[in-house]
């Protein structure tokens, strides 16, 4: 079976990740530390906080941006549920906005028809690696002293005209997930370019205890710290953080190889007249974290079939989030956004990964055709 995603792991990354583990620091330590000093200045961003998952970094960014009861924040319905879960933690309410047809990312104009007295924040989606339209989110934001909090969890290493994905809103987020650009297994960041933003975010990934003096009550001695929020445990090992920063070595080579396959598909599927591609708007340099296609006429469970079949453990990204049994029984039954539906019914993800290899490709590129054409077997 050929995967949709596959980490990339060599001799460097073991070597990193053996050293920390022969070290004193095997939990949160100075190479966690040094992994945020280097995400933070791959990204131009001021400051960066490693956690434990891409899930973490939502709920601690939420936390930090003041998500409370009563509070709305909206964001994309074509997501991973995570997206508008860490909304639901912070006991607000997420609203989902319909896609744009064309990016499949959060269309700026729907975003601007679902703000309310009630809204604090927008969470806008980098969908595959393609950036978001910032500037006219960045331009609503303003307009309505709305927070921005971009969910970059397919987007490390892309680029939003000329500037990296992670230096552009208040925060953003990222996962390190072993399909995502770069791997710690299981990990995530927040970055900021925010002092305030960032303390806040340190204190609540540890349990909402500090040991800095100047935020502290009292100090009884070098032993004593102090409980100021509840926060939480959701600190980064020093073993993943080495296989991070051995990994961010590597991203702009991952990267490049995601854009020569994408560029491959591309040029292949060019002439299928029953085949939508994706597309990158002109300010923007996707990451490529996924290559989505859309069969315009075969069902697409035919589709997906016939490639799995084929050999090719293709997957679905994503279904809508208020699909999910969960929302729609509290509360979200009846919303609908006709894009994202229609994007849903069509949609499969390809095989794009740095190890992708060349005949590996060409057999993809095959079996797609056969199975969209409906000419397989």
């Amino acid at each position: 079976m050929i995967p949709y995603g596959r980490q990339w792991l060599d001799d460097e990354d073991i070597q990193a990740v053996a050293e920390v583990m022969r070290s004193d620091f095997i939990t949160t330590g100075p190479k966690a530390d040094k992994f945020e000093q280097e995400v933070a200045e791959y990204t131009g961003a001021n400051y960066a906080v490693a956690v434990s998952n891409g899930t973490a970094a939502l709920h601690l960014a939420c936390l930090a941006a003041g998500i409370q009861p009563g509070d709305e924040v909206i964001t994309t319905a074509m997501t991973f549920a995570a997206s508008a879960n860490c909304v639901l933690y912070c006991g607000g309410r997420p609203v989902f906005a319909d896609i744009d047809p064309i990016t499949y990312n959060i269309d700026p104009k729907d975003l601007r028809r679902k703000i309310t007295s009630r809204t604090k924040a927008v969470i806008p989606v980098h969908f595959t690696g393609q950036p978001c339209r910032m500037d006219e989110i960045h331009q609503l934001a303003e307009e309505y002293g709305l927070t921005v909090i971009e969910d970059g969890a397919h987007a490390l290493g892309a680029a939003y005209k000329g500037k990296k994905i992670g230096g552009l809103s208040q925060m953003t987020t990222f996962s390190f997930h072993p399909v995502k650009p770069i791997t710690t297994g299981e990990g995530g960041m927040v970055v900021t370019n925010d002092e305030r933003l960032y303390r806040r975010l340190k204190l609540l990934r540890s349990h909402g205890i500090t040991r800095e003096e100047d935020l502290m009550e009292k100090n009884e001695g070098g032993w004593y710290y102090e409980q100021l929020e509840l926060g939480y445990n959701y600190r980064m090992t020093d073993i993943q953080a080495a296989l991070g920063s051995s990994q961010l070595k590597k991203l702009d080579r991952f990267i490049a190889k995601r854009r020569e396959i994408a560029d491959t598909y591309s040029r292949a599927f060019a002439a299928e007249p029953d085949m939508i591609l994706p597309s990158v708007i002109p300010e923007a340099e996707s990451g490529w974290h996924l290559y989505v296609i859309q069969a315009a006429k075969r069902d697409r469970k035919e589709v997906y079939d016939a490639l799995r079949k084929a050999g090719l453990n293709i997957n679905v990204h994503y279904i809508p989030v208020y699909h999910h049994p969960y929302y729609r029984n509290h509360g979200y039954a009846d919303v609908f956004c006709p894009n994202a539906e229609q994007l849903y019914q069509r949609m499969v993800s390809l095989p794009i990964f740095p190890a992708l290899k060349e005949e590996e490709q060409e057999y993809v590129i095959d079996v797609v055709k056969k199975a969209v054409r409906g000419t397989e077997g």
